[in-house]
């Protein structure tokens, strides 16, 4: 069959990986021919999600390795699978019920869950015919569902995944190593459920900063006091109050104490004394002892912090370590609570507490110290009227209007309430513009609220050691380097692993308590019941967080708790690849989990990959515009092209700066492959009378250019071995490109068109080659571009076999190589290209055929041009050489091994014209390049621009420095002639 004009990667790819597939050429163990194992576990996408750039990167890594151990003859498995990703997937149901004016509570959990498990079947397979455009060759047979086996899942859904998580969260209970506390966790409001950190997104916003007196109690004063370095005395003057500033006012409800640093002096007469909360009812306004502790910064603001244990991850800890309650002011809405007893009540309870007296209430987060005026309003709301009312009292510090502090945007009430006593409206109320770091749920948008609640933990620090170990010692590697101290940073300082999620969608935690709050784990109901005979029991609502049946992901998917053949096999795993950003929430957890299940490590080898950006390194975001959708891309170039593009920039911990003209110049690639089968077909190569030869040495040929050519194969053979065999992705494709564009379609097809003439000598010897040749190509390239390798593959022979399934080389340099051959070839190549270059450089016109010189040549430099005269001459468009004692003025060297060479150019180019046409391109890149030194040597550039801002910076001045460099170059070899 005759190949066509254009490689019809629209046509070839559906048909090609549907062949594929029904060949199960992707089966695990398909194509094994040796003992040794290779198995990879995809990082499960979200069931309801989609293909995006991170996703085709990370899969084409996974699957350049899979094929490349497929083809030499593993025993591959490539498992893949999708996660039931809890919080994701409920929220595309609850969208879809809001739409209709629902809510997931008008429905029972079953039906609701239902409605979930139905909406898993309708886009489920979404990601996976993604994944099948991007050309993975994943056991599609054996595909996993994190939620497989569960309750209420639909026939078809086989595995028994949901055992697994079950089994272990019953057995880690059972060790003492879950259990359930009360802690601070991320609270998502919208979604009403704890959040993990990967969920969040922290977002730089412009926020304010309030400045509030808190009263001293019972009418105390001090003497404040502050001094310059010096020690010398700034400020002095009687004061009844402690100054505190915050971003969040309506968490002033909830303060347990008002911190400063331990090294305060200015604090220091008031250590240990009670101040009052300047918010609520006088009459029952509480009061909150002054502690000391590390945390404040006494340089920061008055140097005073309130603490607000249950809203403030970092006043949760000075809460902890002073033994200062914590009061919960805010609903799962994120709105101030309206239940328990009213105010004055919860007080008296507070005050109890605060003086220690018996009795003190055990909870203080039970206790709701929202004053009646606040309760139900939402939290941004009640803080506009915390402001107000303060304000209104006289208990915000207050400066005049020209302070340069004062933020301008924030207008607050200068008078109390009507009918109260006017105050000096020359000055205003302290409210300072700050820049604040504010999280947001990824999914939600709205502001993360740190909330105190009963969640379910994993006691982290009895189980983290093994996966600490494994790396230390070697066991399991980490690349890069940089990476193992983003493992070790989080996993050496583990908190708690908060595991509950007030969801309905995912594995429901196997707890059941009884009418007086005792815990009954089991892996059922009637398990459970057996375990309290004639007690009623109430399973607790919450879910499991989808890390935690994530991490089971290696064992799970190979049948564990059962000991499955798979499990037998393929357990641990080769390697896993994955994301920098998943680092601590899926590989820590994986390897912590697997170690406390089975005491083994998961995996031999995480290589970690950096982010794909766009052209100009900034990160793909919706909002600004720049994201590129791999199948648009896909679509547009072919799934070959973006897989190649992928890879040749896949420099370990470096980021991917992604471009459309990238890909293109990659598809310029299959197309200068393709063009080259075509021209072998012209030229008989693919006829049936041309043997298919296997070349084990380069004596089986004669020709100079058959044996250098054959060398050059097993060159790069070892070369791209030697970059997999170390997750040099960029490397192998580079080296493939070079090769194949250069060695292949550039060098041998055009030095090899005088040897196929059929009254040629050499033409069978170099047809055989040629045919063996390109078949090496598309062996070599089949991992990185499956697509329109296994096309030519098919198409230019009768094979027994596809190339997914094709025989991966072993042959090397040391029976392939001939040095002779390898150093005529290579100096005839260099030689040419001097030429050309020098040409370029001095704009000879290309088809101007020029005389050349030489001073000297050794045996073996005379001997190459003896046997290559005509196809030097032909290629380096030069007309004649002759030998000479000197070069005379106007001569451009070219220097080559054993020889110098010359081109005399005088009287073939206007050297001033050329000097005055390079000097004036010359000193604009001097100008640019100046301009980008100054801006990148500028501190306050380098510590104020963004990261992608200083780098591109530094890439243009990189490319115009070697821009420049190039023009100096040929401004040298101008001078030499004269």
């Amino acid at each position: 069959m005759a190949l066509d004009k254009n490689f019809d990667a629209a046509q070839a790819e559906a048909r090609l990986y549907a062949a594929w597939e029904e060949s199960g050429a992707f089966k695990a163990g398909a194509n094994a021919s040796r003992k040794e194992t290779f198995s990879v576990m995809i990082p499960p996408p979200n069931v309801t999600g989609s293909l995006h750039m991170g996703h085709a990167f990370n899969n084409t890594l996974q699957d350049i390795l899979v094929r490349w151990h497929r083809m030499r003859g593993f025993d591959t498995l490539w498992q893949p699978g999708q996660d039931h990703a809890g919080i994701a997937t409920q929220m595309v149901v609850e969208r879809e019920l809001a739409k209709d004016g629902k809510r997931r509570t008008d429905f029972t959990r079953e039906d609701f869950t239902a409605k979930v498990w139905e909406q898993k079947q309708k886009s489920g397979g979404t990601i996976i015919g993604q994944l099948k455009r991007l050309g993975t060759s994943l056991d599609w047979s054996r595909n996993a569902f994190t939620m497989s086996g569960a309750p209420g899942a639909p026939a078809g859904e086989e595995g028994n995944f949901h055992d697994a998580v079950i089994k272990v969260f019953v057995d880690m209970y059972n060790k003492g190593l879950i259990y359930r506390g009360k802690r601070l966790v991320n609270w998502d409001p919208h979604f009403e459920t704890a959040i993990s950190d990967l969920e969040v997104e922290s977002t730089e916003v412009d926020g304010h900063m309030w400045h509030f007196k808190y009263p001293l109690a019972d009418g105390a004063t001090y003497t404040y006091v502050e001094k310059d370095e010096d020690g010398n005395v700034t400020l002095s003057e009687e004061r009844d109050y402690i100054s505190i500033a915050t971003t969040r006012p309506e968490t002033m409800l909830g303060d347990g104490a008002v911190a400063v640093h331990t090294s305060d002096e200015r604090y220091a007469p008031i250590i240990g004394k009670l101040c009052e909360i300047p918010v609520g009812p006088k009459a029952q306004r509480r009061r909150i002892p002054i502690i000391t502790d590390e945390y404040p910064d006494k340089n920061f603001g008055s140097g005073a912090v309130k603490i607000t244990g249950a809203h403030d991850f970092n006043d949760y800890g000075v809460a902890k370590r002073n033994n200062i309650p914590l009061y919960a002011l805010m609903d799962t809405r994120g709105a101030m609570r309206a239940d328990g007893l009213p105010y004055d009540a919860a007080a008296a309870r507070a005050a109890a507490i605060a003086e220690g007296r018996e009795d003190a209430p055990a909870d203080a987060t039970e206790i709701n110290l929202v004053p009646d005026a606040y309760r139900g309003l939402d939290r941004f709301e009640a803080r506009t009227k915390v402001i107000a009312d303060i304000t209104a009292e006289g208990l915000a510090v207050m400066v005049p209007p020209t302070d340069p502090r004062l933020g301008k945007p924030v207008k607050a009430p200068l008078a109390p309430e009507e009918g109260g006593e006017e105050r000096d409206e020359t000055l205003v109320p302290l409210v300072e513009p700050k820049k604040i770091m504010q999280p947001f749920g990824d999914r939600s948008k709205v502001v993360i609220e740190p909330m105190l609640t009963d969640q379910w933990f994993v006691e982290t620090s009895k189980i983290v050691q093994p996966a600490i170990d494994a790396v230390r010692n070697g066991e399991v590697q980490i690349l890069p380097e940089q990476d193992r101290k983003v493992y070790f940073n989080w996993l050496e300082n583990i908190e708690p692993w908060c595991i509950s999620r007030q969801l309905w969608w995912g594995h429901q935690i196997p707890v059941w308590f009884d009418d007086e709050g005792k815990e009954y784990c089991a892996a059922t109901e009637a398990e459970a019941q057996a375990m309290a005979p004639g007690k009623t029991l109430t399973r607790d609502p919450d879910v499991l967080d989808t890390w935690f049946s994530s991490g089971l992901w290696p064992i799970g998917t190979l049948g564990w708790p059962e000991q499955t053949d798979e499990l037998a096999k393929y357990f641990p795993t080769s390697v896993l690849i994955t994301g920098f950003d998943i680092i601590f929430f899926w590989v820590a957890r994986m390897m912590m989990m697997q170690y406390a299940v089975v005491d083994q490590k998961p995996f031999d080898t995480v290589y970690v990959h950096a982010l794909v950006r766009d052209e100009k390194g900034k990160k793909m975001s919706k909002s600004l515009g720049n994201v590129l959708d791999p199948l648009d891309l896909i679509d547009e170039y072919g799934a070959d092209a973006v897989r190649f593009t992928l890879t040749a920039m896949a420099a370990m911990g470096r980021d991917l700066k992604l471009s459309t003209a990238r890909i293109a110049g990659y598809r310029n690639f299959g197309t200068k492959l393709w063009n080259a089968h075509r021209f072998a077909e012209m030229n008989g190569v693919f006829e049936d009378s041309v043997a298919a030869v296997t070349y084990t040495s380069h004596t089986q040929v004669d020709h100079t250019l058959n044996k250098w050519i054959i060398g050059e194969t097993a060159r790069v053979r070892e070369e791209v071995d030697a970059a997999l065999d170390n997750y040099r992705f960029n490397d192998a494709a580079n080296a493939l490109y070079s090769f194949v564009w250069g060695k292949v379609c550039d060098w041998y097809v055009e030095l090899s068109k005088p040897l196929l003439q059929d009254d040629a000598p050499e033409a069978a010897e170099t047809r055989q080659t040629l045919k063996w040749v390109l078949d090496q190509c598309l062996v070599l390239l089949h991992p990185i571009m499956p697509y329109i390798t296994e096309e030519l593959w098919q198409t230019t022979a009768t094979r027994s076999k596809m190339l997914v399934h094709g025989d991966w080389p072993t042959y090397s340099t040391a029976e392939m190589l001939d040095a002779d051959a390898d150093r005529e070839l290579n100096w005839v190549i260099g030689l040419i290209e001097s030429i050309r270059s020098a040409r370029a450089q001095m704009h000879v016109p290309a088809g101007l055929k020029v005389p050349m010189l030489y001073t000297d040549m050794d045996d073996a430099g005379q001997t190459a041009w003896d046997r290559n005269e005509a196809m030097i001459k032909r290629l380096a468009r030069v007309e004649t050489l002759e030998k000479t004692e000197s070069f005379p003025k106007g001569t451009v060297s070219i220097a080559a091994p054993g020889a110098s060479f010359g081109l005399p150019l005088a009287g073939l180019i206007d050297i001033d014209a050329e000097k005055t046409r390079l000097q004036k391109s010359l000193d604009k890149l001097g100008k640019e390049i100046g301009g980008l030194k100054g801006r990148l040597n500028n501190p306050k550039f380098a510590a104020s621009a963004p990261a992608e801002v200083v780098a591109e910076a530094q890439s243009n001045l990189d490319a115009r420095q070697e821009e420049a460099d190039q023009l100096q170059a040929a401004l040298n070899r101008l001078a030499e002639l004269g």
